[in-house]
C-alpha cells in the first residue's frame, strides 16, 4: 500500500508538472517569464502530452479491491530540454485563449504649465530697473538743487522757487488726490453699472473736454488758448466717435457684464490697484519736487520733458502690473476652474513677468496709436491712387506689427509665463483659428478705458485751472497740463481691472470656446452677423481694402 501511495503521488506530481509547462505556453508573449522561456538561452521546455485520466483512476480503484505486488521502482527522469531555432523578436498576435491582452496606451493631451519659473523679457526688465535707479537718483538730485535754491541762492532764484511752492505745488497735489478719488469711483461704477457706464463715459468725456476747453479759452491768454483749442478739437472727435460706435455698444456691454462676473468671487482682487495707486501718488509727489528743482538746473525744458516721459513709462508699467495680476487670477479661473491667490499673482507680476510688462508698456501705446492713424488714412484715401497705395501700405505694416505686439498678450503672459512677442503671436493665432479677428478689432473696451482717463484729466483741469487763475494767472496753462496728465495716468491704473477682465474673457474663450464658464451665444451671434454682412460698422483691414 505504501508503494502504491508513493506511485500515486509521483503520478500526481508528473501531471501537475505537465500542467505547469502547459500554463507557460499559454502566457502572454510580452510576459517576462514567457520571454525568458522562449528566448533566454536559446531553448525552452517541451510540453509532453499528458497521460489519459484513466491511468490515475485505475490504481485507485484496484487498490481498494486487492493488493498487488510492489512494482519495481522507476527511475526519475528530469524534464528534457529540446533546442530550438531562435524565435523572431516580434511577438505573435494575441490569440483568443490567452489570458492577457496587449494594452497600447493612448497618448493624452498634456496641459500647458501654469507655473513657469523663468523671467520673461529680461533685457527690458534690466533696462527698466536701470531707468528707475537713474530716475530716482536724478529726481533726488533735483530736489536737492531745489532745496539749495531755496536756502543758499540769490534773491531772484529764491523768490521764483518760493512762488512755485506756493502757487503750483498745492494745485498739483490736489489734482493727484482728486484723480485717485475719481479712479476709485470709476472702477466701482463700472463694476456696479457696466452697461450704463459705457454710454456715460462716451458722452461725459465729450462734455468734460468741451467744457474744459471753453474754460481755458475764457482766460484769454495765449498758452491757455492753445490748450483750450486742443481740448475742443478732441471733444469734437470724441463726439463723432461716440456716434460712430453706437451699434457696437450693445455687444460691448454684454461682454463687459459677463467678464466682470468672476470678480465678485475674489474679495482681494482690488488690492493690487490700491497698492499701485498709493505707489503712484508717492512717486508723483516726489516727481513734482523734481520738476521744481529742474527749474534751477541746465536746460529746464528738456529735463522736464525727460521727467514726463519717465513718469509716463513708470505709471504704464504700474497699470500693466495690475493687468497681469488680474489676468492671471481670472485666466486660471476660466482655464482650470481654480481660485488663485491674488497675492501670489501680484508677486509674480512684480518679479517673473515684470520684463514683459515693461516691454508692453513701452511699445503697445505707440503701436495702437499708429494703427489708429493708419486706419484713419485708410478711411480717407478716397479715389486717389497714391493715397490708396500709401494707406494700404501703412495699414499692412501696422497690422503686421500689431500681430507681433498687442495688448491681448498679457493674458498668456500671466497664465503661461510666455514672452511678450510670443504671447502676442499665439493670442492672435487663437483669434484667427476661431474667427474672432473682426470681433477683436471692433471691441471698444480699450477705447472706453482711455476715454475714462481723459474724462478724469478734464475734471482735474476744470478744478485746478479755475483755482490757479484765481491765485496766480501765469501758472494756469502749466498747471492745467500737469493736472490733466496726472488725472489721466492715475485713472488708467484703476481701469486696468475691467480691461483685464475683458481681455481674459476673449482670450480664454478663443482657447476653449466650449468652456462651461462662457456664454458663447453673444459671440456666436456676432460672428453670424459678421458673416452675413449685417454688421454695418466695420473696422478697415488690409484684406477689405485690397478687395
Amino acid at each position: 500500500m505504501e508503494e502504491e501511495e508513493g506511485e500515486e503521488s509521483k503520478d500526481k506530481d508528473e501531471i501537475s508538472h505537465h500542467r505547469f509547462l502547459a500554463s507557460l505556453n499559454r502566457l502572454n508573449p510580452t510576459n517576462p517569464l514567457r520571454i525568458i522561456v522562449n528566448g533566454g538561452g536559446g531553448s525552452r521546455f517541451t510540453t509532453p502530452t499528458p497521460p489519459p485520466p484513466t491511468n490515475l483512476a485505475q490504481p485507485l480503484r484496484s487498490s481498494l479491491r486487492q493488493p498487488h505486488p510492489p512494482p519495481p521502482p522507476r527511475p526519475l527522469t528530469p524534464p528534457t530540454f529540446v533546442p530550438e531555432e531562435p524565435q523572431p523578436q516580434t511577438p505573435p498576435p494575441p490569440s483568443q485563449n490567452q489570458t492577457r491582452s496587449i494594452f497600447t496606451p493612448t497618448p493624452q493631451p498634456t496641459l500647458a504649465s501654469l507655473n513657469s519659473t523663468k523671467y520673461t523679457n529680461k533685457f527690458f526688465l534690466l533696462l527698466f530697473i536701470f531707468h528707475k535707479v537713474v530716475a530716482i537718483g536724478f529726481v533726488c538730485f533735483l530736489v536737492f538743487r531745489g532745496v539749495q535754491g531755496l536756502i543758499g541762492s540769490n534773491g531772484r532764484v529764491k523768490r521764483k522757487e518760493q512762488k512755485i511752492l506756493r502757487f503750483l505745488l498745492p494745485q498739483v497735489e490736489a489734482a493727484s488726490l482728486l484723480s485717485i478719488v475719481l479712479a476709485f469711483l470709476w472702477q466701482m461704477a463700472f463694476r456696479i453699472w457696466p452697461e450704463f457706464m459705457i454710454h456715460f463715459i462716451l458722452w461725459s468725456t465729450f462734455l468734460m473736454s468741451l467744457s474744459s476747453g471753453i474754460l481755458l479759452l475764457c482766460f484769454q491768454m495765449p498758452a491757455t488758448d492753445a490748450v483750450g483749442v486742443c481740448l475742443i478739437a478732441f471733444s469734437i472727435g470724441n463726439g463723432l466717435y461716440a456716434c460712430w460706435v453706437t451699434r457696437r455698444i450693445k455687444f460691448c456691454s454684454k461682454i463687459l457684464v459677463k467678464s466682470l462676473e468672476p470678480v465678485s468671487k475674489f474679495s482681494d482682487l482690488n488690492l493690487p490697484t490700491y497698492y499701485m495707486l498709493a505707489a503712484g501718488f508717492i512717486w508723483m509727489s516726489l516727481w513734482i519736487f523734481g520738476v521744481i528743482g529742474a527749474l534751477n538746473f541746465y536746460f529746464p525744458p528738456l529735463v522736464i520733458i525727460g521727467l514726463v516721459l519717465s513718469l509716463a513709462w513708470t505709471t504704464e508699467v504700474m497699470r500693466n502690473v495690475v493687468n497681469l495680476t488680474v489676468s492671471r487670477v481670472i485666466a486660471l479661473y476660466y482655464l482650470r476652474g481654480m481660485q488663485s491667490s491674488t497675492r501670489f499673482s501680484f508677486q509674480r507680476a512684480l518679479s517673473r513677468n515684470l520684463g514683459s510688462a515693461c516691454l508692453g508698456s513701452l511699445f503697445v501705446p505707440t503701436i495702437e496709436a499708429l494703427r489708429i492713424l493708419a486706419r484713419g488714412l485708410n478711411l480717407l484715401k478716397g479715389e486717389d491712387e497714391f493715397m490708396f497705395c500709401c494707406a494700404n501700405c501703412c495699414l499692412r505694416l501696422m497690422d503686421f506689427i500689431f500681430e507681433h505686439g498687442n495688448g491681448w498678450a498679457f493674458v498668456q503672459i500671466a497664465a503661461y509665463g510666455k514672452g511678450f512677442v510670443r504671447a502676442s503671436q499665439d493670442t492672435w493665432k487663437l483669434f484667427e483659428d476661431v474667427d474672432m479677428v473682426e470681433i477683436i478689432d471692433a471691441d471698444i473696451t480699450s477705447s472706453i478705458c482711455f476715454l475714462t482717463g481723459i474724462c478724469s484729466g478734464c475734471v482735474c483741469v476744470i478744478v485746478v485751472a479755475a483755482w490757479t487763475h484765481t491765485v496766480y494767472k501765469p501758472f494756469t496753462a502749466t498747471i492745467s497740463l500737469l493736472a490733466f496728465f496726472i488725472g489721466y495716468l492715475m485713472t488708467r491704473i484703476s481701469m486696468a481691472l475691467p480691461h483685464a477682465c475683458v481681455g481674459c474673457y476673449y482670450t480664454c474663450y478663443a482657447e476653449n470656446p466650449e468652456n462651461r464658464f462662457f456664454d458663447n451665444k453673444p459671440i456666436k451671434d456676432r460672428q453670424a452677423l459678421i458673416k452675413n454682412g449685417r454688421v454695418a460698422v466695420t473696422t478697415p483691414r488690409v484684406r477689405r481694402a485690397l478687395a
